[in-house]
């Protein structure tokens, strides 16, 4: 098995070697000779250094989102209880053990943007396009190294810049993840001060970094493809980065200027947003503006957000599904295509949020059509994942399990949308617990399962080691089915009119009823969100003491990043040539080889006749 990788790997390449002068890997050995700590590991221009460094920051957001949804939680589940903690931890905000309304607000509006932006955009796409896309396409590393690390320090600027306002005396945001106007346009409100012009950058500093990135992902599978590394011959999450890279691309600068003109309306006397308002009793100067402008351009980049986020994660999924199936994936083609038309779709769908807004019935029942139209990939997506698994050789590792829930959550969520997507439907369940719990599943708790799936299936590529296996089913079962408790019950609330975003439930008596779901679902979060220490035992325990592989390919996969000469490589990815490609990316339980399930992508077919692949060890 061995001697026909290493044949493969040392095949010629003239395609590669156009890019990087004929000189093979001498140009990176001469970079690292000699350099520093801080340029190898800190401002590393290295794809592999960067996607870890974009993992752990968005591992950090991920706690500090959960952590705030915990106190907000627990204020929803003891609403009349003084928590002695709460001023212990939140000084004058929490005075008495009584949470201040205001900074209820602000708690949300923090929660849902760097969970949305931070953690399943940032830490998702930056880290597995970083360190999948130049593996998978057979490239030294992305088109632009240096913009590559510019962009994970822009990512990490911004992440400082929320960090720091949420520690503001004034507080930080409050209004709301999407920080509609009027209310995020008054700086004179509480808690819409500094905090909301910090907002404000910080996610003008995100999309920054996201442009840097998608820029460097689209030339660098465009343009450094090995040698027969056709579009057609892609794996599945290289196509996911693509698409997603593409529509980001095309959406993210609309949401950018929508922050600098809500800025403008903040501090230069603009009125983009702004029109008749009054404030305590004086009418302000403002005339002329529309919060509705501000809705469009918000929604025109944050519906292809859950696109964004959701189109890589699927990319993912779909690897190890068919990795731990050992059979090709079901309909490639349709996979690539299905893909496509969502990001086309995307772009016809925003005003869905807005059947509310007042808009004319027609113009709504033409986004209707577009929302509920998209499902038709949507489903393609779900029965190729069906299909891809059914009688298959299935290996339960712990990535595998991960995709399988994900598949599970992924319909469930849908389902939700296609209630949500009928005008006459949403008019009712709009602003009701029915979207928090619908969009949470399906785009939240289907992430962050792809995530999961993905970091325990690369782990080996990124630090050298194996996660272990026990943990990691335990893990799955701690992060499933309290999420499902916590957001499936928020679907009945929704259907029985309980708003969202209410600091307490208790001065009406329709809502009381509901105080023992509420109390119910913060126990469910409390547990799951404890069920993640096991995960983050087993990932930093791993990264030091996990067992080695005993093989550069563990899971027995056909992709390239599987063939470099050391399971964690360095700048530069192949010591000799980088392999020539010769299939497709699924070429599992092929019927003509006898003593195998697989074929890797690089092995030349005469190779495959004279000396069959040998599974010579065990999956691990």
């Amino acid at each position: 098995m061995s001697e026909v990788l290493r044949q493969g790997v040392n095949q010629e390449s003239a395609h590669t070697e156009g890019h990087h002068n004929g000189n093979g890997l001498s140009f990176w050995e001469k970079w690292h000779r000699g350099e520093s700590f801080f340029s190898k590991y800190v401002f590393s221009m290295d794809h592999k250094v960067i996607a870890k460094q974009f993992l752990l920051t968005g591992m950090f957001w991920g706690v500090m989102g959960g952590l705030l949804s915990l106190v907000f939680r627990l204020q929803l589940a003891y609403p009349d209880t003084p928590i002695p903690f709460f001023e212990v931890i939140l000084g004058k905000w929490g005075e008495g053990g009584i949470l201040d309304p205001n900074f209820y607000n602000s708690l949300i509006t923090i929660h849902g943007t760097v969970l949305v932006f931070f953690v399943l955009t940032g830490g998702l796409s930056g880290t597995f396009a970083n360190l999948l896309v130049p593996l998978q396409i057979g490239a030294r590393d992305m088109a632009s190294p240096f913009l590559n690390m510019l962009s994970y320090w822009t990512f990490f600027l911004a992440s400082v810049i929320m960090f720091v306002s949420i520690f503001l005396p004034w507080g930080p945001a409050a209004s709301g993840w999407t920080a509609y106007p009027p209310l995020s346009a008054l700086k004179e409100l509480p808690n819409m001060g500094i905090g909301m012009d910090l907002w404000l950058v910080s996610i003008v500093l995100f999309i920054i970094s996201a442009l840097f990135g998608g820029l460097n992902y689209v030339t660098t599978i465009l343009n450094m493809r090995t040698k027969g590394m056709t579009m057609a011959r892609l794996p599945l999450p290289v196509w996911g980065m693509f698409i997603a890279s593409v529509l980001g691309l095309l959406s993210f600068p609309v949401l950018l200027a929508a922050g600098v003109l809500l800025l403008a309306d903040r501090h230069l006397g603009t009125s983009f947003y702004l029109s008749e308002i009054f404030f305590n009793g004086q009418a302000l100067p403002n005339y002329g503006g529309s919060p509705i402008l501000y809705q469009h351009l918000f929604w025109f980049l944050g519906h292809p957000e859950v696109y964004i986020i959701i189109i890589p994660a699927m990319g993912l999924v779909s690897e190890v599904l068919a990795v731990n199936s050992r059979k090709p994936i079901f309909g490639y083609t349709a996979m690539v295509i299905s893909m496509a038309s969502i990001m086309f779709l995307s772009f016809l769908v925003w005003a869905h949020h807005m059947f509310v807004s007042g808009m004319n019935p027609f113009l709504g029942s033409m986004f209707m059509y577009m929302t509920l139209a998209i499902a038709i990939p949507s489903a393609v997506k779900v029965f190729n994942w069906l299909f891809t698994i059914w009688r298959g050789n299935l290996r339960l590792t712990p990535a595998m399990v991960f995709a399988l829930g994900f598949v599970a959550t992924f319909i469930i969520g849908g389902l939700g949308g296609i209630f949500l997507g009928n005008a006459v439907n949403d008019i009712l369940l709009h602003d009701t617990y029915f979207v928090v719990g619908h969009f949470h599943v399906v785009m939240g708790v289907s992430a962050l399962l792809a995530m999961f799936a993905a970091i325990y299936h690369w782990f080996p590529k990124m630090f050298g080691r194996m996660m272990n296996r026990t943990l990691g089913y335990i893990h799955f079962l701690f992060t499933i089915i309290p999420a499902l408790l916590v957001f499936v019950p928020m679907h009945h609330m929704g259907m029985a009119g309980v708003p969202r975003r209410y600091y307490s439930f208790q001065s009406f008596d329709y809502l009381a009823q509901w105080q023992d779901i509420n109390l119910f679902i913060t126990t469910m979060a409390i547990i799951g969100f404890s069920g993640q220490l096991i995960f983050f035992y087993n990932f930093f325990y791993s990264i030091f003491r996990g067992k080695k592989p005993s093989s550069n390919n563990p899971w027995k996969a056909t992709t390239l990043e599987w063939t470099t000469e050391e399971m964690a490589p360095g700048h530069g990815n192949w010591k000799g040539q980088v392999p020539t490609v010769y299939r497709w990316a699924y070429e599992y339980s092929p019927p003509y080889l006898k003593d195998t399930d697989y074929v890797p992508q690089h092995i030349p077919p005469e190779q495959i006749k004279k000396e069959p692949v040998k599974v010579s060890e065990p999956v691990e």
